[in-house]
C-alpha cells in the first residue's frame, strides 16, 4: 500500500535532530523522498541513516540557512538527486532566551536570520520550480509563542509570529498557482529543545510538571503528534487547505485565564 506522500520530493530544514528529525523519518515512512538539511553534519547523517534503516529514501544536505549560496547549493543538490521539489518544511530554528531588553543585538539578528530569513531563502529557491510544475506544499514551523505571550523568549516569539503572518501572505499570493502554504504551531513538545531547557533549571522535574499543567490535555505533546499534522498538510488530503495555522498544543491556545482563588 502506497504511503500518503508517495514519491513527493521534500526538503526539510533543521532535520538533524528533534522535531525536524521526527518529521523527516515520518515523511520517508509515508513514501516521500527526503532532503535532510541541517547545519550539523552529524545530525544529518543520523537522520539519513534512520530513514535508510526503515527502507526510506533520503539525501544529506549540509547548509547554513544564513548563507544564500549554501541554500541554493542544497536545493540544487536535492533537485539533481530526486527531481522537482514538491514539499518544503521550514523547521530550522534557534531560540535565545530573554526578555527584549535582555536580548543582545547579535541574538536578535541571529534568530531572525535563521528562523525567518532562512525560510525566505529556501522558499525563494524552491517556488519557481513549484510554479513551473503546477504547485506544491510549503509548511512553516511556527509556535504557540507566536500566538500567545509566553515569558522570556521575546525574539523567538517575534519570529514565530512573523512566520504565521508570512503564511497568510504567501497563501494569498500563490493559491491560484496550486501552491498551498500553511503553518503549524506546537505547544510544548517532548523534544531535545525542551530537555535542554529543563536541564538548565534549578528543579527540572517541577518545571516539567508546570509545562504539563499549562496544557488543558494535561501533558506536553510528542514529536509524532506534530509530525502527523505535517504529513496531512503535505499530502493531497489537504488539497483545499491553505493560509491556515494549525495549533498542535493540547488546547493551550484556546484556554482562557482562570480566576485566582
Amino acid at each position: 500500500m502506497a504511503g500518503r506522500l508517495e514519491g513527493k520530493v521534500t526538503l526539510i530544514t533543521g532535520a538533524g535532530g528533534g522535531i525536524g528529525q521526527g518529521i523527516a523519518v515520518r515523511f520517508a515512512a509515508e513514501g516521500a523522498k527526503v532532503g535532510v538539511l541541517d547545519v550539523l553534519a552529524q545530525g544529518v547523517e543520523q537522520t539519513v541513516e534512520m530513514i535508510a534503516q526503515q527502507g526510506g529514501t533520503a539525501v544529506p544536505l549540509i547548509a547554513d540557512l544564513r548563507e544564500p549560496e549554501q541554500v541554493r547549493s542544497a536545493v540544487t543538490e536535492l533537485r539533481q538527486a530526486f527531481g522537482t521539489i514538491k514539499v518544503v518544511v521550514n523547521n530550522a530554528a534557534v531560540m535565545p532566551a530573554g526578555t527584549l531588553h535582555e536580548t543582545s543585538l547579535e541574538d536578535w539578528d541571529r534568530v531572525f536570520a535563521v528562523n525567518v530569513r532562512g525560510a525566505y531563502l529556501v522558499c525563494r529557491e524552491v517556488i519557481p520550480d513549484m510554479l513551473a510544475s503546477g504547485g506544491g506544499s510549503i509548511i512553516h514551523m511556527a509556535s504557540i509563542t507566536g500566538v500567545r505571550g509566553l515569558p522570556g523568549i521575546a525574539a523567538y516569539s517575534a519570529t514565530k509570529g512573523a512566520l504565521i503572518a508570512l503564511t497568510r501572505a504567501m497563501s494569498t499570493d500563490y493559491a491560484r498557482y496550486g501552491i498551498r502554504v500553511n503553518s503549524v504551531s506546537p505547544g510544548t513538545i517532548d523534544s531535545p529543545m525542551l530537555h535542554n531547557f529543563l536541564a538548565a533549571q534549578r528543579d527540572p522535574e517541577a518545571r516539567r510538571q508546570e509545562f504539563n499543567a499549562i496544557h488543558p490535555i494535561g501533558r506536553v505533546g510528542t514529536i509524532e503528534e506534530v509530525a502527523s499534522v505535517f504529513v496531512f498538510l503535505a499530502s493531497d488530503e489537504a488539497s483545499f487547505v491553505t493560509g491556515a495555522n494549525y495549533s498542535v498544543d493540547g488546547g493551550m491556545s484556546a484556554k482562557g485565564e482562570q480566576p485566582q482563588d
